[in-house]
């Protein structure tokens, strides 16, 4: 496809929005041939092919969503977008023609997924049409101009098998993650921003036998598990009056009453950690979830947070995280930007009733050593 200057698309652009009819490429080469410019089919083309995805799809960001290595696209503002293809974070050649295309982008991306996006309500987060996960906030509140983050869901979840043969997960670890599926362990995923937390708990979902039902809460609906036999609730932020909001903390409750096998939270960022630990603790057992915490050492304190603002107290957030949770499973970013499986640990409560996480397995550096815990998660397996 021939590129054309984005000056020419805004100036065809602002032709076409002063009379009425469809966008057509006829009517592009008139209002080419109208500006005295040569027309040729390739260039006629390429404009029509420019507005039509400004119009209906995701503008200059169509190519990048299209790659299939690319997990995360970033605009920062009309003249720096990134994407992530799993190794960091890359500066690409796509720009815009100035901020106020970013926000007329942020906002129809925002219309597809039935989210108001304006100056009264300048953020949204929402789930687009396929599946994808869009957050946007409009300048000047962001800076240096509109803010457009999309994670791109991909139809073929990662397996744990890809990420063996991406040196994400060594064999012996992809080993030990399958036990903890197979013995039924409940277990937290756990780590930063983008280490791919949400990847690897679908990747250990996919390894739960077909005859068990897993019934996900979401926020936002992320896991696609390759399983047969699983049902999704998704929370809903409020409507503009403030009203219609449906907590993760009550889809959880009702997650209870569908006979779950496998009760999954896919984030745990609020109150609904102390329904998740209840639950975990009256005997539905394979329960899992991710957890945003620095390392695995910091999950304790992270639940404990969490519990407290929903009015647990300290004792009964440590005594409801050391009954629930059997494994962390902490995922982070190497020295080149890969994700990889860091450590497995163990929550265990102290003399004091604190829980704190005892390493079962560390990995780093292509090697993995066992901790003090190894035994008591995995018994004699090597």
């Amino acid at each position: 496809m021939t590129a054309v200057p984005a000056a020419l698309v805004e100036a065809v652009r602002d032709s076409l929005a002063r009379s009425s009819g469809p966008l057509s490429a006829q009517r592009v080469a008139e209002v080419l041939r109208a500006q005295g410019r040569p027309v040729g089919d390739a260039e006629v083309l390429a404009v029509h092919e420019a507005l039509r995805r400004d119009v209906l799809g995701a503008g200059p960001l169509e190519p990048l969503l299209a790659d299939p290595e690319v997990t995360d696209v970033l605009v920062n503002g009309p003249v720096a977008v990134h994407v992530d293809r799993g190794t960091g974070l890359e500066l690409t050649g796509v720009t815009f023609a100035d901020d106020e295309a970013v926000r007329r982008l942020a906002r129809r991306l925002a219309a597809q997924a039935g989210r108001r996006l304006d100056e009264a309500m300048p953020y949204v987060d929402a789930r687009l049409p396929d599946g994808s996960r869009l957050h946007a906030v409009l300048s000047p509140v962001a800076s240096p101009g509109t803010l457009i983050s999309i994670r791109v869901f991909r139809s073929r979840s990662l397996t744990l098998a890809d990420m063996v043969e991406t040196g994400g997960v060594t064999e012996g670890g992809a080993q030990l993650l399958q036990a903890l599926v197979a013995d039924r362990r409940a277990l937290l995923v756990t780590g930063g921003t983008g280490t791919g937390k949400t990847t690897m708990l679908a990747a250990l979902l996919s390894l739960v036998d077909p005859g068990e039902r897993i019934v996900v809460v979401e926020d936002s609906a992320e896991l696609r598990p390759d399983h047969p036999h699983v049902v999704g609730l998704e929370g809903r932020p409020a409507n503009i009056e403030g009203r219609g909001e449906i907590a993760l903390a009550t889809l959880v409750r009702q997650a209870l009453r569908m006979r779950p096998d496998r009760l999954v939270v896919g984030e745990v960022r609020g109150a609904e950690v102390v329904d998740l630990l209840a639950a975990l603790n009256t005997g539905h057992t394979g329960g899992c979830g991710t957890l945003h915490a620095n390392s695995a050492s910091d999950t304790p304190a992270r639940v404990e947070a969490l519990a407290l603002a929903a009015g647990l107290t300290r004792a009964a957030a440590h005594s409801q995280f050391g009954a629930a949770v059997e494994a962390v499973v902490h995922l982070a970013r190497d020295r080149d930007g890969q994700r990889v499986l860091r450590e497995i640990g163990v929550p265990e409560r102290g003399g004091d009733g604190l829980v704190r996480i005892t390493p079962a397995v560390v990995f780093g550096d292509g090697e993995a050593r066992a901790g003090p815990a190894y035994a008591a998660l995995f018994g004699d397996r090597r």
